[in-house]
């Protein structure tokens, strides 16, 4: 025996955390309600392809950037339409970097003084004035970038055209508020204290399934177009804090799905809130947040979960075809084709499976070559890349059809803050349902029927290791050893062998469990914040409560 649980009592849901303020999303104008064929991303990259004229064949790096800096008269207003400069300033690092570009941009600027030419000098500032006030985030994130800026105010001083060095000047960058704050890389942080949240009991699935929602969008909202240019440009979310933490936050909602299921000491409870969650997933269904329900669904059918029958036994049949076509709707086959054709027609607020997407993004960066055969760069990609990152950019502007709680939302964040290995959720899963569905104790070897009794004839060939017998079993005088009186026995042996100064296999104490933590008797959730339970110092295994 190893770890001994203490009796609790049932949590209460706390009082008037429904008067907490509310925290609204800014509501954006709603889209188009009608779905379009073909998509808004195709329709879309025609209209830019017929604008872009002769260039949307293919064209020279040094006709793209010409291009770009004809666009602004001698005033420095738009003289013609503006998407070249939103694809080529956006998209341009898939065939050379910020710095090499600008690099560019300041050897036409040196030829154009050369030439005496002060209204090209003055367009190529209006140009990266325009650069600078419209993507300043790159200008903060690539170093780069920014000391090649530095460069070329340093040669526009030099040469003494204040007004130039006004339209290049980047002091305002500084100034700007940065909304999407940057957070370190998320690691895998064993020595966290874990939890799992009670808050799961006290809301509905309704209320859950919309704190989730808004937790989500706030992830995916934060998610801007350089985020996803530097995805196709390192093929991984690396050094991409903003994509990283969307990705911890499906993680974490996944796992928090296995760990709430796990907690629950028995079969029955087991399957209630499997229930709940799959009632869960029919809400994110109903909000079109396909993110979050790809990770409940994942949560549930996750195999440390699929594997306990005892408890999928006690799972309604209305719930289990429930999640077959949830399951469906999710499948991978035909390339995710259910869950396009539901995604397609889709209005308004919606938030779509990143992952796919992002696959998408990949596949498309991967299957068209950057040049065409004549050296000329392909712009057609550029187009197609540009349209994909921009129909999931104006995403963001919708927002969800609710609101959130503020406190129920740290409190639900602060829930999905986890971290558990594959094993430990294993771990957890076969404390739960062993492999041979009987609880590891000592009745596993003298329980034959598991019936939770053992005969006098089978304690004492267990009590045969004692010298002497500490108290009178079988109290009752039927003639069976339940588990608590052999539980009991084993605590009164193992406190007069304390006193006697004895050696005893077993030493137990109490403890503190930092991650959730199961009887190994009666394989209950040990409940608690300190001091849930006593643990044999000598095992390894924890075995019983």
């Amino acid at each position: 025996m190893g770890t001994l649980g203490k009796a609790r009592e049932a949590p209460r849901k706390p009082h008037g955390c429904r008067a907490a303020p509310k925290a609204k999303l800014e509501t954006k104008p709603a889209r188009n309600p009608f779905p379009s064929h073909p998509s808004l991303a195709q329709i879309t990259q025609f209209r830019m392809m017929v604008s872009l004229g002769h260039l949307a064949k293919g064209a020279s790096l040094d006709d793209l950037i010409d291009s770009c800096i004809q666009s602004f008269d001698a005033d420095g207003n738009l003289c013609r339409s503006n998407q070249l400069l939103q694809v080529m300033l956006t998209m341009h690092r898939i065939i050379i970097s910020s710095a090499e570009l600008l690099q560019k941009v300041i050897t036409l600027y040196q030829d154009a003084l050369a030439k005496n030419s002060p209204g090209l000098c003055l367009k190529i500032c209006y140009f990266v004035r325009y650069w600078i006030t419209e993507f300043w985030i790159m200008f903060k994130m690539d170093a780069s970038l920014t000391n090649t800026m530095e460069e070329f105010q340093e040669l526009v001083k030099a040469n003494g055209e204040e007004l130039h060095c006004r339209l290049i000047d980047t002091t305002q960058i500084n100034a700007r508020d940065w909304s999407r704050k940057l957070t370190q890389r998320i690691k895998s942080n064993t020595s966290k204290k874990r939890k799992v949240s009670l808050l799961f009991d006290h809301l509905e699935p309704e209320e859950l399934s919309e704190h989730l929602t808004y937790l989500e969008f706030k992830s995916f909202r934060r998610i801007s177009f350089s985020d996803y240019q530097n995805y196709l440009v390192n093929s991984c979310v690396k050094e991409n804090p903003t994509m990283e933490r969307s990705i911890a936050l499906c993680n974490g909602i996944s796992q928090w799905v296995q760990l709430m299921v796990l907690s629950r000491p028995t079969p029955q409870l087991r399957a209630e809130v499997f229930t709940k969650f799959i009632q869960v997933a029919q809400k994110l269904h109903q909000l079109q947040n396909f993110n979050t329900l790809m990770a409940v669904i994942g949560g549930l059918c996750h195999s440390s979960i699929s594997r306990l029958k005892e408890t999928s036994s006690h799972v309604p049949p209305e719930i289990n075809k429930v999640l077959g076509e949830m399951t469906e709707l999710l499948s991978s086959c035909r390339n995710y084709d259910n869950y396009r054709r539901a995604y397609g027609e889709c209005t308004h607020f919606k938030i779509p499976i990143l992952g796919v997407h992002l696959k998408d993004l990949i596949s498309l960066y991967e299957a068209m070559p950057d040049h065409l055969e004549d050296g000329k760069v392909n712009v057609h990609k550029l187009l197609a890349l540009y349209n994909h990152i921009n129909e999931l950019v104006q995403l963001q502007e919708v927002a969800p059809p609710l609101e959130a709680n503020k406190d129920l939302v740290h409190l639900l964040t602060l829930s999905l803050d986890l971290y558990y290995t594959e094993d430990e959720i294993y771990e957890l899963s076969y404390a739960r349902e062993p492999r041979n569905h009987k609880a590891p104790s000592v009745f596993k070897n003298y329980d034959h029927d598991q019936d939770g009794y053992i005969s006098q004839e089978e304690f004492e060939k267990i009590a045969a290791s004692f010298p002497f017998s500490f108290c009178v079993m079988d109290k009752d005088r039927e003639g069976l050893i339940s588990r608590d009186e052999i539980t009991a026995y084993f605590m009164r042996a193992s406190s007069i062998y304390s006193k006697l100064g004895l050696g005893f296999p077993h030493n137990f104490q109490e403890t503190t469990y930092l991650k959730p933590t199961f009887c190994d008797n009666c394989a209950g959730f040990l409940w608690g914040v300190i001091k849930q339970g006593y643990r044999c110092k000598g095992n390894k295994y924890p075995e019983s409560r």
